[in-house]
């Protein structure tokens, strides 16, 4: 067992029984009355952020949380396909641990985080950035916007929807952003 003392950002803990990460703390000292500490939680499995106040010295219960590298294989009805980089180990998750499976394409390297003392995968979290070829797009013509930021919708290889600039074209590679599905940069073959 561990106390408020030993939080930390990025920290897993087990409260009301569920899963929560740590993404923010305060340790606060009032001029009157005792210590506590401000906390903001985000739940591993709905993504939904709270708002906590534990008082200081309170006893947590953190849960030891691995990532582990893994190869997105396929996808077919029981879920999306994963394998193990150095064990070669095989496992299948549902789309909801996902984090923006619209982006997910054969071959990528993603990170599972694992509860270590249950050995189940929690959460699926894509790198940052993915490089994807677009595959449909509408050709754009200069001087139809009155804004210089236009943006028209082109489908990516993996059937996603992005928004990008007007002198985007079919059959250019983009690095999308996947934390907010944006589009981010050309990028040259």
């Amino acid at each position: 067992m561990a106390t408020t003392a030993d939080l930390k950002n990025g920290m897993c803990i087990d409260y009301n029984g569920d899963l929560y990460s740590v993404v923010q703390f305060q340790h606060v000292k009032p001029g009157k009355g005792p210590a506590f500490v401000r906390t903001k939680l985000k739940n591993i499995k709905t993504g939904r952020v709270i708002e906590n106040t534990f008082s200081s010295g309170v006893k947590i219960n953190p849960v030891r949380v691995e990532r582990r590298p893994y190869q997105f294989l396929y996808k077919d009805e029981l879920g999306y396909n994963f394998m193990h980089t150095e064990t070669f180990e095989q496992i299948t998750v549902e789309e909801a641990i996902i984090d923006n499976p619209a982006l997910l394409k054969e071959g990528q390297i993603v990170e599972v985080n694992y509860h270590t003392e249950t050995e189940t995968p929690l959460t699926v979290d894509l790198p940052p950035f993915v490089v994807l070829e677009i595959t449909y797009a509408e050709p754009g013509e200069k001087g139809n916007t009155a804004s210089s930021t236009a943006l028209k919708a082109a489908t990516v290889e993996t059937g996603a929807t992005v928004m990008v600039p007007l002198f985007v074209n079919q059959g250019e590679l983009i690095k999308v952003d996947t934390r907010d599905n944006s589009y981010s940069e050309r990028v040259k073959k």
